[in-house]
């Protein structure tokens, strides 16, 4: 797993970035990042990596994610045949997975597995179909003893919102 040294302070030239608190710091941290970028921090593999890009990241504060919902996933042959919806458990999970990006990247914190180990107040609005472009925000809420931590959730699929919750993490040894 790359460090978040390795991961921010590389300048591409296809990735937005903004400089970090310390103006006389030469290091540049991302605030977006490919699906290459993505494996490199998350061990999610297909088919259970659900997140394309991050389109903008805050250390420590927030992530957006991007899913391109494509009817070519695995799940949509039995969910439902004839009337393909994203199940709701991937959606969570998708979060979730955005979420990681922002708990394995937190400074001041030993390598591990961030596991997703609980959701609160979780709530569907809309159905999410192939063609649609799921835009996820993640805010950490807290971390805890630097083993726990807790992150408001939001999905939103063409400025409507598709589900909403608090996800919850563990770090596992």
């Amino acid at each position: 797993m790359s460090t978040l040294t390795e991961v921010n302070t590389t300048n591409h030239a296809n990735s937005e970035s903004v400089p970090t608190e310390n103006s006389q710091d030469s290091a540049i941290v991302k605030s977006t990042f490919t699906v290459e970028e993505i494996q490199k921090l998350l061990p999610h593999r297909y088919p259970f990596a659900l997140v394309d890009k991050i389109i903008d990241y805050v250390p420590g504060v927030r992530a957006v994610g991007i899913k391109n919902v494509t009817f070519n996933e695995p799940h949509f042959q039995g969910h439902f045949p004839g009337r393909p919806i994203m199940p709701g458990v991937l959606i969570v999970e998708a979060m979730a997975q955005v979420g990681g990006i922002i708990l394995v990247q937190l400074p001041d914190i030993e390598q591990g597995l961030w596991m997703f180990t609980g959701i609160d107040q979780v709530k569907f609005r809309r159905q999410v179909v192939p063609g649609d472009r799921l835009v996820m925000t993640l805010e950490l809420l807290w971390v805890k003893r630097r083993r726990f931590g807790k992150m408001q959730a939001m999905a939103e699929v063409d400025g409507q919102k598709a589900c909403s919750g608090e996800l919850t993490f563990s770090m596992v040894d």
